[in-house]
Parts: structure tokens; C-alpha cells; sequence
């Protein structure tokens, strides 16, 4: 009976594993077009500390084949140690409007957010683009997202993206491993299913809709400030569309523990939006049950073929993911056959453990992942001001 039930959630995860590489091929075939006009942009970059290949990010900013965009880039103190990149990316593209804003004020628990308010002000265009410091783009990255929110039941874009190590080792492998062959097809799964989550590394709309759903401040105390975003927008009767690009978002972990809090971080605060889906995506780990059924059975030589043969599966199924990433024009995580049964145990690990309390260590900061963004989906809160505080 045990092992029965083992080898359907090992026939579970390999199936899941399958439609999402299914899922992703088709997203890497489809037509990528052009927008009809190509307006001037405001792109936000909130910043913190300096992160591995942090200049080489904003640097795939500023190389954007895109005319009339401005970077507006902003730090909470002028001792930041980002404020280094900004000013090598300055000097690297003189001719690009970048701009850095040093400004310390608090507008809620949500540094990040506190962060693009007080960068909002020098944002001069209507399309208003937020992404993540670490984002790697490809030089049509803003064509790509202006063509998505030119239609018209649009309110929002995002994107999906890949993960790529800045530091070397293997627990940045690991790292990259987990956006690019678990975040990555498990999200284009959730859009095949009809979900419209906004998504951090991307998020772009306009300055009207934005004041529409009553600005940055909306999000001020709320962890998951991108799933918020993209709720608000939809309330709005809007859509949250895909933009055709694949960016990659950098793995600077160097130490598991690090690693660890930065994933329980994610693990936490998706628990706080969609606890339910949050527990089944541990069903697409398939080495974890397989590893279970070998050893209720070490001696068993059917163990052991379900064991390999879900190991050497996981592996393919990974590269040929890698194959279809590698099609953008961006980074791929190289990924390591022998990782794998660490990589999906220590996934399923954060799963539970993410069930075991709320607290969260973002940068250093510790805060709670309340479920807000839950609360306002099944109407239990209201969107307004008044959500309280996730600090500790």
C-alpha cells in the first residue's frame, strides 16, 4: 500500500514536471511582438547593498534597445555600498538618463516599497516600470513589456523569469536550480490555469492605473507587494498579461544557511497568499518519494530502479528546461545531475518548515508574512491604508 502510494506521487511529480517543460517550450515558440509605439519609460530600481554583478544588471538597464527611457535608482543611505554600481553604470552609459535618489524616510514595514515611494517623485513618464536590483534583461526586455501593456484590457505586466548564480559554488547552483526547474515552470503552470499573479522581478503599468489603485503607498505594509499589485489591478477589471521575455534574476547565496532564509523567505510569504497550492507544490519534488520508497526498501532492486530512474528523469527533464531558457537571449543556471536528490529535499524541507510560523529575514530585517494578500482575496480585509504592519 505505502509503496503504491509512493510511486503515484513519484508518477505525480514527474507528470508535473513534464507539463511544465510542455508549457515552457510553448511559451519560448510563441510570436514575440513589437509594440505598436514605443512611448518613454520610467524604470524604478530599488537598491540595496551591493549584490554580486549588481553593475552588470543595471548595465542590462541601460543597455535597453528602447529610445526615451529613464532609470531612476534608489538607496535608503548614502553610505549604501550600491551606490558604487550606480555611479560605474553613470560613467558606463553617459548618455542614458540614470538617476539616484539617497533618501532615508520609512512610509510602512515594506523597505522596499518606502524605497520606490521616495523614488517615485523623479519618475517623469507615464509607463512606470518596477524591477528587482538583480534583474538580468535581454536588450528588447522593455519592448517586450511596453508591447504587452499596449492592450487594451491590460493593466499590468510581468514576467516570468529564470535564476542565474553570481557567486560560484554549489549552493548558488542550488539557488538557481530552484527558480529554473521549480518556481519557473510551476509559475507558467499557474498562468496555463488561469492565474494572474504579479510577479517582483517585473512589474509595469501605468501612472493612471497605478493612482487608480491608490498608489505605492497601497502596499506599503504588506510583505508580498507584488501579488498585492497585481490583485489591486485585477480588481480594477484588468488583466495582469505576460510579456514575451525571460530575465534572470541573480543567486549571490554562498553559505546553505543563507540560502535557507532566503527561501523559507519565499516559501512564507507564497504560504501567506495561496496556502493550499503552496502545500500541493511539494508534489512536484518526485526524488523525495522515490527516496522514501528506497529506503523502506534498500535491499529492493525495484527501489532502486524507481530511485535512478526518477533521478536520471529529473535531470533530462532539467535540461532540456535549460535548452529552451538558454533561447533567450540571457543566462542560464547550469544545473548539476548529482544535486538533484539535495535540491529537491531541502525544497520539500522549506515547504514544511514555511508552515511552522510566519517570521521572515528580509536583509537583515525581521518581518511577519501575515496573510494580508489572502485576506483580501477572500474578502475578509479591505485594501485600504489600514492594513497593518507585517514588522516584528
Amino acid at each position: 500500500m505505502i509503496s503504491t502510494i509512493l510511486l503515484v506521487l513519484v508518477a505525480v511529480g514527474l507528470a508535473q514536471a513534464l507539463a511544465g517543460l510542455n508549457l515552457l517550450r510553448r511559451f519560448a515558440a510563441a510570436p514575440r511582438p513589437a509594440p505598436t509605439t514605443r512611448p518613454p519609460v520610467s524604470i524604478l530600481k530599488p537598491l540595496h547593498g551591493a549584490e554580486p554583478w549588481l553593475d552588470w544588471a543595471l548595465s542590462t538597464m541601460a543597455g535597453q534597445d528602447y529610445p526615451g527611457f529613464q532609470i531612476v535608482c534608489g538607496v535608503a543611505a548614502a553610505d549604501d555600498a550600491a551606490i558604487s554600481a550606480v555611479r560605474t553604470v553613470q560613467a558606463r552609459y553617459p548618455d542614458r538618463d540614470i538617476t539616484l535618489v539617497i533618501c532615508a524616510d520609512q512610509h510602512g514595514s515594506n523597505a522596499k516599497v518606502s524605497n520606490l515611494i521616495n523614488m517615485f517623485p523623479s519618475a517623469r513618464h507615464d509607463i512606470i516600470v518596477i524591477s528587482d536590483s538583480d534583474v538580468h534583461a535581454a536588450t528588447d526586455w522593455l519592448d517586450r513589456v511596453v508591447a504587452a501593456l499596449q492592450a487594451p484590457d491590460v493593466g499590468m505586466v510581468t514576467t516570468l523569469y529564470s535564476g542565474l548564480a553570481t557567486v560560484s559554488g554549489l549552493v548558488a547552483r542550488l539557488g538557481a536550480m530552484q527558480i529554473c526547474h521549480a518556481f519557473l515552470p510551476g509559475a507558467a503552470m499557474a498562468r496555463a490555469l488561469g492565474r494572474q499573479d504579479g510577479l517582483g522581478a517585473t512589474m509595469a503599468l501605468r501612472r493612471d492605473t497605478l493612482e487608480r489603485v491608490g498608489g505605492l503607498q497601497r502596499m506599503a505594509n504588506t510583505l508580498a507587494d507584488d501579488a498585492m499589485l497585481g490583485i489591486l489591478v485585477r480588481q480594477l477589471g484588468l488583466r495582469v498579461a505576460l510579456a514575451h521575455t525571460l530575465p534572470a534574476v541573480g543567486v549571490p547565496e554562498n553559505t546553505l544557511r543563507a540560502l535557507w532564509k532566503h527561501e523559507l523567505r519565499w516559501a512564507r510569504t507564497v504560504r501567506s497568499i495561496a496556502p493550499a497550492a503552496h502545500a500541493a507544490s511539494a508534489l512536484q519534488y518526485p526524488l523525495v518519494p522515490a527516496l522514501i520508497a528506497l529506503l523502506t526498501a534498500p535491499m529492493s532492486q525495484w527501489g532502486w530502479l524507481v530511485f535512478l530512474g526518477t533521478w536520471l528523469a529529473r535531470a533530462e527533464i532539467a535540461r532540456r528546461t535549460d535548452t529552451l531558457i538558454g533561447g533567450f537571449p540571457t543566462l542560464a543556471a547550469v544545473q548539476s545531475v548529482r544535486l538533484w536528490p539535495v535540491r529537491d529535499l531541502m525544497s520539500v524541507a522549506v515547504i514544511a518548515v514555511s508552515f511552522t510560523g510566519r517570521d521572515v529575514d528580509w536583509r537583515g530585517k525581521a518581518l511577519r508574512a501575515d496573510p494580508v494578500v489572502a485576506d483580501i482575496i477572500s474578502g475578509k480585509r479591505g485594501t485600504g491604508p489600514e492594513t497593518p504592519s507585517s514588522a516584528v
